[in-house]
């Protein structure tokens, strides 16, 4: 077993350093004995575009260390839940801070504490070990959740082969478990209008808007920027995003001019009624800098969404208070990403094609549109009905017409026995 992996005071921490343009490997450790150890070791790799194999370098090294102060032989013996810790080490600089902030949640609260439990090492890790994961994990996460873990596992293992760690992965023998299909909440045009009108003057307007109309991400509605808007052209482009992520224990919102997806940099058309709504909002902010003077923070004074003294909406807040926003007034409860599936839903039933509601909220193919929405389009199965009018040559459509005669006859009947023109019973001749 990997003791000494466990053992903190044999614990080799390490960083990468650069000196002249060359990484250098910097390990420092404290040995069984109390004493301070220190390290500088030359990878003999620029920094200009090494930096990825400059960090699995460091990752070999400080194992190598470790195995040398325990003089034990280090990977053979190293349990898979230390492997899992120190594979999100190695990725660290190579993976955005919010796709590392996900990692290390899957890996650090679920992966890793029933894995240690287990005691399994890396080298005897089976398909049927991390399938009895998955079985545990369903009874408390949802199937989405365990195709995160699967993501993490497969990656991590992956890499465990291309650093000869272990001679093959078992993931091509992993079950993954079956996905829920997906069944979104949807605000119907109508409730669409009344948010709209509720939400007036309110704090959360902006992102219902943004999110109802446009279909835009948390991210991208707090991420939207002055820049961004060009009121010459009447055009919104979506190129920055503003997002939470949970990394070592604390809360880290990043602001970054990248989006989700190649696709979801994205160029829309800047409506009249938002135009205006926009234009309102810009001179009230200039009036609130005016106002509030130093106080005013001009630091994120540059976004569209701010509050009186300039400040960014948190990312937090919008996800948070929406829900309470609609108990308060009335309006069923969905979440704030609801509305974009409402903008989708709306824009189905209006007749846009799903290619083109691909394009309208960024989805990075077409296969994600389709799967999430194509359930939804009705108009095209009105098309697929119409294309069957063979049906109207068979007997069943000829007792309809039959059936639909005698009916109407009955009704012209007892209005010239009555007087009067009987209420209909719903039974329409087509």
């Amino acid at each position: 077993m990997a003791e000494h992996l466990q053992a903190k005071k044999n614990k080799v921490s390490g960083h990468l350093q650069e000196r002249n343009g060359i990484f250098y490997m910097m390990l420092n450790w404290i040995d069984e004995a109390g004493n301070r150890g220190r390290k500088a070791i030359s990878t003999r790799l620029t920094v200009k575009g090494n930096k990825g194999r400059a960090a699995e370098m460091l990752y070999l090294a400080r194992k190598e260390q470790e195995a040398l102060l325990l003089n034990l032989p280090g990977i053979d013996d190293m349990l898979f839940s230390d492997f899992m810790e120190e594979w999100l080490e190695a990725i660290r600089p190579e993976v955005k801070p919010t796709t590392f902030g996900g990692y290390q949640l899957n890996v650090q609260k679920a992966i890793v504490p029933y894995f240690k439990q287990k005691r399994t090492l890396l080298r005897e890790l089976t398909a049927e070990d991390i399938n009895d994961f998955y079985k545990e994990q369903l009874k408390r996460v949802k199937a989405m959740t365990v195709h995160k873990y699967h993501a993490n596992i497969s990656k991590a293992l992956k890499y465990a082969v291309q650093k000869n760690f272990i001679p093959h992965s078992v993931m091509d023998r992993v079950k993954r478990p079956k996905l829920d299909r997906f069944v979104g909440k949807f605000l119907k045009q109508s409730e669409t209008v009344e948010l709209f009108e509720a939400v007036k003057g309110h704090r959360l307007e902006l992102g219902v808007i943004f999110g109802a109309f446009y279909g835009l991400r948390r991210s991208e509605v707090v991420g939207l920027r002055w820049e961004s808007i060009n009121f010459e052209a009447n055009t919104i482009t979506i190129e920055h995003t503003v997002t939470v992520a949970s990394i070592d224990g604390k809360t880290v919102i990043i602001a970054d001019d990248t989006t989700k997806s190649k696709s979801s940099y994205r160029t829309l058309p800047l409506v009249p009624a938002i135009r205006s709504k926009l234009l309102e909002i810009q001179a009230e902010q200039e009036k609130n800098r005016k106002l509030c003077g130093k106080a005013y923070n001009k630091a994120e004074g540059h976004y569209v969404y701010t509050d009186a003294l300039g400040n960014r909406i948190k990312p937090d807040y919008i996800s948070g208070e929406f829900p309470k926003f609609l108990t308060k007034h009335g309006f069923r409860r969905i979440r704030f990403h609801d509305l974009r599936h409402s903008c989708a839903s709306l824009l189905l039933a209006n007749g846009v094609p799903l290619k083109a509601i691909q394009e309208w909220l960024g989805h990075s193919t077409f296969a994600i549109t389709a799967d999430i929405y194509a359930h939804m389009d009705f108009n095209s199965k009105i098309a697929s009905a119409d294309a069957m009018k063979w049906i109207d040559s068979t007997s069943l459509a000829r007792a309809f017409e039959q059936a639909a005669l005698e009916v109407e006859q009955q009704l012209h009947a007892l209005e010239d026995e009555q007087g009067e023109k009987p209420e209909t019973t719903g039974f329409t001749r087509v």
